[in-house]
């Protein structure tokens, strides 16, 4: 893929309306705002798969995919039905002890409810079904606009929707949660998968499809009629602001990553025996039963992950407030990498909810969520928030001498 050089100079003229969305024309010239670094660039004419970065973050700010507006719409679809499908067949089967329990992804959220865990029955349920439903209406919304030419308030409204749920969408962690439950479980029973959990796969492929051929500048700049609005400016008090809150929730998150980690994430009862399994206690048990690629999995995501992201986002946070000026590239990548994998922390408490909702046997052998399973959750929203109120553009600029 070509990644076409921008240079910095004068407004060489609006882009045409009638070029918008055939995109650019090889002589048109757009003048942009990066949102992460707030640097002028001025984007030449657009090639299909090509995409334009900005020259002083390598943020990317425009990409151009020939019919993209088409296949989004036939992926963003084809999305839906599977998702439709994935909910009435069969997801999971248990079988141990001559006994059998057998789960469809509506009936596995009942069953949370009814032992009374309803926040990590809301939290799953949201976060896979929910909200990628949402965010696949909402594109689909926007695709058809696109092709209607349709530009109105309930489309901003929709973009801004979209572009909000689509980091609290996760549908494919969930299905890695799920392959990680089951290798853990086949040494306890028998277990298989049902329709559902095909159409599942083919759900979240498709939410995958879909989301390579989403560009939010590009609906931006349509709905704009040619133009890229500039980034809101940063002020003293703001940045000072958005400071204090980073560092108010880094603190937070640090206190609950402790009985995170202390406290245990789940209880297995085993013919009577209750046996507590904390998040290090499943990492070690996994590797002692030989499933290497499993428990290096979980370690990553559910303790280097989190704790690389806190300790992270503490230096940049504290380069700013320090105002540093030196390795602002550095400090932008690993930003990037920050907001890209603290989401798949979840990986770990979507396993708990797969196990407590299909084993339910009674004394024969039930699994139960411990304590740690909602402080770790918390650990991750707010990590995730954290992230999203650290100013990026405060590595490129100095707060203090802000207006």
């Amino acid at each position: 893929m070509k990644i076409n050089d921008l240079t910095q100079g004068p407004h060489y003229g609006r882009l045409p309306r009638e070029a918008i969305f055939s995109l650019m024309t090889e002589s048109s010239r757009l003048t942009v705002v990066c949102e992460q670094c707030h640097q002028d660039a001025v984007l030449p004419g657009l090639s299909h798969r090509e995409r334009a970065v900005c020259p002083r973050c390598g943020h990317t700010l425009l990409t151009f995919r020939r019919n993209a507006t088409e296949r989004l719409l036939a992926y963003a679809v084809s999305a839906l039905v599977f998702l439709a499908l994935s909910l009435p067949f069969n997801f999971l089967t248990f079988k141990a002890s001559g006994q059998k329990h057998s789960i469809d992804l509506p009936g596995g959220l009942s069953v949370l409810m009814e032992q009374d865990y309803f926040s990590l029955a809301l939290i799953t349920g949201l976060a896979t079904l929910v909200l990628p439903g949402m965010v696949l209406c909402g594109l689909i919304t926007l695709g058809l606009a696109r092709k209607k030419n349709a530009r109105t308030p309930f489309t901003r409204r929709t973009l801004y929707t979209v572009k909000t749920l689509l980091p609290w969408s996760m549908a494919e962690i969930f299905l890695v949660g799920t392959l990680v439950s089951l290798i853990k479980i086949t040494e306890l029973a028998d277990v298989s998968v049902g329709l559902s959990f095909y159409a599942f796969i083919g759900f979240t492929t498709f939410m995958a499809l879909t989301l390579s051929q989403f560009d939010s500048a590009s609906y931006t700049l349509w709905l704009n009629d040619g133009q890229l609005p500039a980034p809101k400016a940063l002020s003293e008090s703001q940045a000072f602001t958005s400071i204090q809150r980073t560092w108010a929730l880094l603190l937070t998150a640090s206190l609950l990553y402790i009985p995170a980690n202390m406290l245990p994430i789940m209880h297995t009862e085993l013919f009577g025996t209750e046996t507590p399994n904390t998040i290090i206690g499943g990492v070690i048990s996994l590797w002692e039963s030989g499933s290497y690629p499993i428990a290096i999995i979980i370690l990553l995501a559910s303790v280097v992950v989190p704790v690389a992201k806190i300790i992270i986002l503490a230096w940049l946070n504290y380069s700013v407030h320090a105002q540093r000026s030196s390795s602002e590239r550095t400090r932008i990548r690993y930003y990037r990498i920050t907001e890209a994998i603290g989401r798949w922390s979840m990986i770990d408490v979507f396993v708990v909810a797969v196990l407590v909702a299909l084993i339910q046997m009674g004394n024969t052998i039930s699994i139960y969520p411990g304590q740690a399973a909602l402080a770790f959750c918390a650990v991750v929203f707010i990590t995730m928030v954290a992230a999203m109120t650290f100013d990026s553009r405060l590595i490129w600029q100095h707060w203090k001498q802000l207006p």
